[in-house]
Order: structure tokens, then C-alpha cells, then sequence
């Protein structure tokens, strides 16, 4: 790492002296009183509030940098005040804050236009929509210059900043964008961290980055082949261009520090086939290994032809403990969103959303995370409903899969009328918004629900307790357990043990658990297959588990595993916290089993790696090998996180000593002192593997 980008890491990340110029925190209510008070439409109240924040932003440029934009207003106004919201949820269910999130914008609508062509365009719409007498849909156009022109003065703000400070290359590339077209690689990369910047500004979050190594490689390409750059001095820029994402962040809304959605895709088949992998691929791999910071969190598609040297550099960022890369396996994912009726076209351009969730850029207004269904619920309510009726297992398990029906269509149904703010500066990088005048808000191609799926492993190695305890080897009856598990095993230790140490565990390469795990998946998408939501989109089914883990602990008494009450669950797709595996090759072996073509909402099988399992070049590349393996096997995703139980235990006692601990969540990597506690506990009880 070049000695300019070692001071910029140390300004903008561990001293975080951007921070020095950010406005005072306001009253979060301030315009939504004034919206109020007028009885604003929603879609005005967005644009006005976007606006708001863009004229208020005061550049700030720094001398040295190269790409510049930095967050000065603290404040994201809300556009309605509480009482407004309350009247709002009694017809609608508004998920999270309400704002469009968490999906994959084309950034190339205006990358490859600039906004002053874009302008244009809306302005003749605009004329258009006014000759045919519809003024909703001139109004809309109208809001939307009204945006470009406030990123445009931002933008000539930001260039008389430069200017002034003497930053010539700030100045000259803000003359070019993001007015007109970007004409090579550092006019891109500054456009699109203004295009990024501006989402944020207008309450949008987790914005993903998408196929970056695509839509940015012809400006890379071009300047290349120019000798504008060498190897070293475009990744000089690159790592300049992560270090952005990693200036704000902790102005970006998440469930804890450092889930923000910055997630960026690399590499991936064609639809001929090929592989899509390229020189600028290699090059971020290259920038987040020098950096090692948690932003751009890096996701590598793979397939059967990967070779072998990019899972190596893949481990050797994992080695770094970064968390990352994630991966995604081409040969599952794609099937299985033909499967779901994605065009060819679109299946074969997926990204991930946040976390992991599968989502198509440009074209879907998914909300991936709407829910999540618990199968360790449905085994626990089972077991008191029914068991000590049940003359077979089969009879019990039946009850198993009406609790997961009725699951399924309990969450259907409390996801009806969803309300969504509009978002008319995103929706000018969707397709079709602006050639029908359409905020984004009111629907895309593609306006799919996911389900999230927790506690697989506790609900399989609770039915095989159950099967192989009470009706094979009737060691305990159906009344006992159920007494047992209401008094949290209490005077019932000796049963416990038998449940938790004895029991067969998922991830041991067990048919006889593992095939339990094949049903209850199974079950969850029968449950959704057919559904369609109020927006016309259908239901997915997914392995992952977002923060559901720790939450669906809380009602769930203990369970047949021999897991206590409030014990936490696996994160995502995973073993349970206590279960005794031979090793990562069989819980790769367990975990694929499943069909995961029909889990395309997502969900990593995740692995935690002993940190000295990384101390060789020779070691490295057995992980690289266990990785491309899992994918071989019929894994859909895969996240590893190198770890050490003893080093995260000390960062607890002495945070100040750790303060660039690194670890991978549940679909992110964070700060391991910036996490609750709650969080750092179960990362803690999570299974050290060695390879």
C-alpha cells in the first residue's frame, strides 16, 4: 500500500477526521411539520426532502484527494410525522423505515448519459405528458429535474471547493461529471460515488454497488489500453475509490454498525456461457486484501469453471478476517431463478442485495427480507400440540408441516398493502420508471417477497432426537419430553445430556438428521409456491436468517436437541452453537444435500475457521479447495469467517486495543467492539473449525 493511501486510511478511518466538518444533528421532524401542516402528497415530500439535504450539504474537498464527496449533513429528515405514519399502518404494512432499501439500482441509466442529457429527456416527457392532459405525470417529471438540479449545483459547489483549495484533478473531473457522460476511469468512479452519495441523502439505504466489475471495466479498459494506468496506479485509485464507502458509514441506518449494504459483486457466467470475470475483478480483490477494511463488502459468483487461483485469492481475504468474500454459486443460483420465471437475460445478471439475497439490478423492487419463518417454532409448537398423541413419528411430523403452513401463511398475510415512500431520484435508475413516468415505489418487473428461514439445524437435530429417543429406542415417552422441555430440563439433566451430546447432529454427514433438514426446506417452499403477493410478485424461500436468529430465540422454550431456553440458534445456514461436527467437510456434505435451487431468496451456509487454520500458502489453498468444493457439492452461497475465540474474548475486556477487529455478522462484516454485546456473545459461541 503506497504511502498516500496508508495516511487516508488512518485520516478518514481510524482518526475519522471527516468528521470534524459535519453539521449539528437536527430535529428529525423538521420538514414533516411543514409537509404536514401543507397536506404534502408523499411523492412531493420525497423530492422537496431530497432537495432539502443537497442544499444544505457544504463541500467539503480535501487537497490531496481524488474523489471527493463527504456527508456534512448528519440529519435525514423523516417525511411524516408519527400520528401520519400510525393512520398510514392501518390499512398498510410498512416494512422497516418505509423507504425504498435493500435493492440493486442500474447505475449505468445515468452513468451513461450524465444528468444534464437526463434532464433533458424529462423535460420533453414532461412537455408530453402535459399535451395529453396528464398532470400527475408531468408533475412527477417536474419533481425529478427539480433533483438533477439540485445534484447539479451540489456537484458546481463541490468544483468551486476544489478550486479553491487548489485541488485541480477534483475540479477538472467535477467540470465533466456528473453533468455529462464520464469519459474514463476516475470521471466514473466520481460519478458514481455522487450518484451513491445522493441515495443516501434521500433516505434510501443499503444501497448496493451491483456488478461493478462490469459496468465500470469499459472505462477501466479504455484507460488501460491508453497507458493511462499501470496495475499499481489504477489500484491506487480503486483503493482511493473503497476508501469512500467507508467515510459515512456510520451516518448509513442498519441493525448494528457496519450493515449498511454496501455489497459489491464480481465476476459470474454469461449467458453464452462465459465467464465474466476480469482484469478490474482481480484489482478489487487485490484493493480490499491492501485496505482490509469492511467496505466494499467483496461477493464472488462462481461456478464449476472458476479456477482454482480465484478461490485462492478469495481465502486469502478471508485470512484477513474480513468475513468476505462472499460467495455465490452460478450453477445453483441461476437455475433456480429460471425456476422462479426470471428472464434469461436477468438471471444470468444477479447480484446480492445486502446480505446475500438474490436480486436482479435495475429491474426489481424485491423486498428480500420481509420476514422470516422459524422451523425450530414450528417443531417446539408441535411437540406440545400433538406429540404425546402421535403413534408414529409420522404422524408427529405431519403436525411439524402444518405449523410451517400455517406459518407460511401467517406471514402472507401480514405482509398485505405494502406501503413504500417514493424514491423519484432511485427511480431514475430503474427500468421503465422514466419512460412511463413511474416511481419506483409503485413496482418494477420484478416485485418479489422473501422469506428469511431460521433454526434449521435445532429443528432437524430436534426431530431426529425425537424420531430415534421416543419411537425407535423409547428411551424417553412423549409426555416425559414435553414435561422436560416446558421446565427447561430442570431435574431432568441427565435426559438433557442424552438430547444435547448423544442425539444425531446435523452437519456429521447423517443421513438420518440431514434428511429431516431436506423436508423442512422442502415444506417452507411447498408452503410458498403458487402465492402471490398484493403487488403481483410471488414469495421466496431462503436459508439465510438475518437477525431472526437472535430474535426467534426469545418465545421458544427448549427443545428436544437438548437446547435450553434463549440458547441462540445457528446464524443463517448453519450447525447448531453446541452440535459436535467431525469437521467442515462434513457439515459441507450435510448442508448440501438439500435442493438449493429452491431457496433462491438466499441464505449462506456459514462456516467460522479457526484463524490458524490460514498460518501457510499451503493452508490458504486447502481452504480455496473446501470452498470450491462446497460449490461442487450443490451449495448456493458460502461465507467463512476466520476467527479466534480467545482474541474476541480480550477485545471484550480491552476494546481499545482491537478497535480494527474485523468479523462477519450474519450477511455483513462489522467492527467487533462496535457490535451489542448480544452479538458479540453468539460470534463467540459459534463453532471454531480447523481443516
Amino acid at each position: 500500500m503506497r504511502e498516500r493511501i496508508r495516511n487516508m486510511v488512518d485520516f478518514f478511518v481510524i482518526q475519522k477526521g471527516q468528521r470534524a466538518y459535519r453539521q449539528p444533528e437536527e430535529d428529525v421532524y423538521r420538514l414533516a411539520r411543514e409537509f404536514a401542516v401543507a397536506q404534502m402528497p408523499a411523492m412531493e415530500r420525497s423530492a422537496l426532502r431530497l432537495r432539502n439535504v443537497l442544499d444544505r450539504e457544504e463541500p467539503v474537498v480535501f487537497p490531496d484527494e481524488r474523489i471527493a464527496f463527504t456527508r456534512t449533513v448528519q440529519t435525514i429528515p423523516t417525511i411524516f410525522l408519527e400520528e401520519e405514519l400510525e393512520e398510514i399502518k392501518q390499512n398498510h404494512w410498512i416494512h422497516e423505515r418505509g423507504d425504498v432499501c435493500n435493492i440493486s439500482v442500474d447505475y449505468t441509466r445515468l452513468l451513461d448519459t450524465g444528468l444534464v442529457p437526463k434532464r433533458e429527456e424529462l423535460r420533453e416527457r414532461m412537455r408530453e405528458w402535459e399535451c395529453e392532459g396528464n398532470e400527475e405525470k408531468a408533475r412527477y417529471c417536474s419533481l425529478q429535474i427539480g433533483i438533477l438540479d439540485s445534484v447539479l449545483a451540489l456537484a458546481a459547489r463541490y468544483r468551486e471547493k476544489a478550486a479553491q483549495v487548489g485541488n485541480e484533478t477534483v475540479a477538472r473531473t467535477l467540470a465533466r461529471v456528473p453533468a455529462y457522460a464520464p469519459e474514463n476511469f476516475l470521471e466514473a468512479l466520481q460519478m458514481f460515488r455522487i450518484l451513491h452519495f445522493v441515495m443516501w441523502c434521500g433516505g434510501n439505504y443499503h444501497n448496493t454497488v451491483g456488478r461493478f466489475d462490469q459496468y465500470m471495466y469499459p472505462y477501466f479498459r479504455r484507460d488501460m489500453d491508453k497507458e493511462i494506468y499501470d496495475e499499481e496506479s489504477a489500484l491506487e485509485l480503486l483503493e482511493e475509490f473503497f476508501l469512500s464507502f467507508n467515510r459515512d458509514s456510520d451516518l448509513y441506518p442498519g441493525m448494528q454498525q457496519g450493515d449498511n449494504g454496501q455489497s459489491m459483486v464480481l465476476g459470474g457466467l454469461n449467458e453464452d456461457g462465459s465467464d465474466s470475470y476480469n482484469p478490474l475483478s482481480e484489482l478489487c480483490l487485490h484493493a480490499s486484501l491492501e485496505l482490509k477494511l469492511i467496505d466494499p463488502k467483496i461477493n464472488l459468483r462462481v461456478h464449476k469453471n472458476t479456477p482454482i487461483e480465484t478461490y485462492v485469492l478469495g481465502s486469502q481475504l478471508t485470512k484477513q478476517g474480513l468475513g468476505f468474500p462472499q460467495y455465490s454459486n452460478d450453477d445453483i443460483v441461476i437455475p433456480g431463478l429460471l425456476n422462479l420465471g426470471y428472464e434469461k437475460k436477468d438471471a444470468y445478471n444477479y447480484v446480492v442485495a445486502a446480505c446475500w439475497e438474490f436480486i436482479i439490478p435495475g429491474t426489481a423492487m424485491d423486498i428480500p427480507n420481509i420476514g422470516a419463518l422459524s422451523f425450530t417454532q414450528a417443531v417446539s409448537e408441535a411437540v406440545e400440540q400433538k406429540l404425546s398423541q402421535c403413534g408414529d413419528f409420522e404422524a408427529f411430523y405431519e403436525q411439524v408441516r402444518r405449523n410451517i403452513y400455517s406459518q407460511a401463511d401467517g406471514l402472507c398475510e401480514k405482509v398485505k398493502n405494502v406501503y413504500l415512500f417514493p424514491a423519484p431520484f432511485v427511480s431514475l435508475m430503474m427500468e421503465g420508471c422514466v419512460e412511463k413516468a413511474t416511481d419506483i415505489s409503485e413496482g418494477c418487473k420484478y416485485n418479489n417477497y422473501g422469506f428469511h428461514g431460521t433454526g434449521i439445524a435445532t429443528a432437524a437435530d430436534s426431530l431426529a432426537a425425537v424420531k430415534k429417543n421416543v419411537f425407535e429406542e423409547k428411551k424417553v415417552d412423549a409426555e416425559a419430553l414435553k414435561r422436560a422441555l416446558e421446565k427447561d430440563f430442570e431435574g431432568d439433566e441427565q435426559l438433557c445430556n442424552l438430547l444435547r451430546w448423544e442425539a444425531p447432529k446435523m452437519g456429521n454427514n447423517d443421513d438420518y438428521v440431514d434428511e429431516f433438514a431436506c423436508r423442512l426446506l422442502d415444506d417452507f417452499a411447498d408452503a410458498l409456491a403458487g402465492r402471490r403477493n398484493d403487488r403481483g410478485g410471488i414469495f421466496r424461500a431462503g436459508t439465510g436468517s438475518a437477525m431472526y436468529y437472535v430474535w426467534h430465540t426469545k418465545d421458544v422454550p427448549a427443545t428436544p436437541d437438548g437446547r435450553h431456553r434463549g440458547e441462540g440458534l445457528g446464524c443463517n445456514y448453519s450447525p447448531s452453537l453446541f452440535s459436535r461436527c467431525s469437521g467442515p467437510v462434513s457439515i459441507m456434505q450435510s448442508f448440501s444435500k438439500p435442493d438449493l435451487r429452491r431457496f433462491i431468496n438466499g441464505g449462506p451456509l456459514t462456516l467460522e475457521l479457526h484463524d490458524t487454520v490460514f498460518r501457510t500458502a499451503e493452508s490458504v489453498e486447502k481452504v480455496a479447495m473446501l470452498v470450491k468444493s462446497f460449490m461442487d457439492m450443490g451449495g448456493h452461497q458460502l461465507q467463512l469467517n476466520a476467527v479466534n475465540r480467545d482474541t474476541m474474548l480480550d477485545a471484550q475486556r480491552h476494546p481499545e486495543n482491537y478497535r480494527n477487529l474485523i468479523v462477519r455478522v450474519w450477511g455483513w462484516s462489522g467492527y467487533f467492539i462496535e457490535l451489542d454485546k448480544e452479538y458479540q456473545d453468539h460470534i463467540i459461541c459459534r463453532m471454531e473449525l480447523a481443516v
